[in-house]
């Protein structure tokens, strides 16, 4: 698709032109670049769409194929940076929800340019009754982000110095081998020991070395792991000394365990034999043998057999209860039909 994209002013295509770059301003219509810079060669220009006014600063590169998305994404931006109430901010949940419901329509009004002129009087009369609030919950969220920035750069710290740690470990492992090898070759070339005596003092050796290897990288681990962070960049303790905006995790009751229970088929019917039974009984002689591609997915004819009885067996109502209760409507249906009989 993006070989279809079209400059409305100069009709290049991406086809035509992979090289084209298209920008996006304000009212939602694209150019390409060069047209872009054509434009404001005079240090002016309006759209040549909708002859709205346009700043060169306030083009972008359009990341979307429909410039109309580009448009909201930035009305969006704008806007939610002036509307950065939170739900902590309102006495109750409806008030919050009607405030967000709000933010859309304005949201809505601006990116299909409808009643612009109310619109804009709208956040301008917003801006000067939340000027306060919106400042602090600016702030709130800057200190918010440089928090999670600096966790974020901790844990990679932390990874980082983990990785060099293993590294290292390994490269230490290496050199234990290497040292252990060329001992056992000096002590068969020089000692008047017994040659399997040296080579079984080796393997106990290489043994002892391989068990102490796994409690070196456990620790070197742990004292990377051991830490106040979570691996999710989550500080703890640090929303609490600043705010206290988390409620504490409720406490969950002790629920018993989970105990499997078979569970109990109601046939309505004399009980189908089990799949067993039908082998010794030789019905699978009487069934298409399943084929290697069957198998494979798990089908085989004793299935097909066995479902085929429990379907036969189950309307064939054989329970007393069942029994029971059909003599019973079969009475009513017929006292019904003799009324019916002597009436007419």
């Amino acid at each position: 698709m993006d070989d279809y994209q079209t400059c409305p002013k100069c009709k290049t295509t991406k086809y035509r032109n992979p090289a084209m770059v298209l920008m996006v301003n304000a009212c939602g219509h694209a150019l390409c670049e060069s047209c872009v810079e054509l434009l404001f060669a005079k240090g002016s220009g309006a759209c040549p769409e909708c002859k709205c006014p346009l700043r060169r600063n306030n083009f972008r590169v359009q990341l979307f194929e429909d410039p109309a998305v580009d448009k909201e994404v930035d009305i969006r931006k704008r806007i939610l940076k002036e509307f950065n109430k939170r739900q902590e901010d309102f006495p109750t949940l409806r008030e919050y929800n009607d405030y967000l419901e709000e933010v859309e329509t304005i949201i809505f009004n601006l990116v299909f340019d409808i009643d612009p002129t109310n619109t804009n009087k709208m956040i301008d009369n917003y801006k000067k009754e939340n000027k306060e609030i919106t400042q602090k919950n600016r702030n709130r969220q800057s200190q918010e982000e440089m928090e999670l920035e600096e966790l974020l750069e901790n844990e990679k710290a932390q990874q980082s110095e983990k990785a060099s740690l293993y590294v290292n470990a390994e490269l230490e492992e290496k050199k234990q081998k290497h040292k252990a090898r060329e001992k056992l070759i000096d002590e068969l070339m020089f000692s008047d020991a017994d040659a399997k005596s040296i080579v079984a003092s080796h393997v106990q050796a290489t043994a002892a070395l391989a068990k102490e290897q796994p409690k070196a990288a456990a620790q070197a681990g742990s004292t990377v792991v051991k830490s106040s962070k979570f691996s999710s960049g989550i500080q703890i303790g640090l929303r609490g000394q600043h705010t206290n905006s988390f409620l504490p995790i409720p406490k969950q009751e002790d629920l018993p365990l989970y105990r499997y229970t078979a569970p109990v088929f109601d046939y309505d019917g004399p009980p189908p034999p089990t799949i067993e039974m039908l082998g010794k009984l030789n019905y699978f002689a009487n069934i298409r043998a399943a084929n290697v591609t069957e198998r494979a997915g798990g089908y085989t004819e004793a299935m097909s057999c066995c479902r085929a009885l429990q379907e036969a067996m189950g309307g064939l109502f054989y329970s007393p209860q069942s029994t029971h209760k059909t003599a019973v409507v079969n009475t009513i249906h017929s006292t019904q039909d003799t009324d019916d009989m002597e009436t007419t």
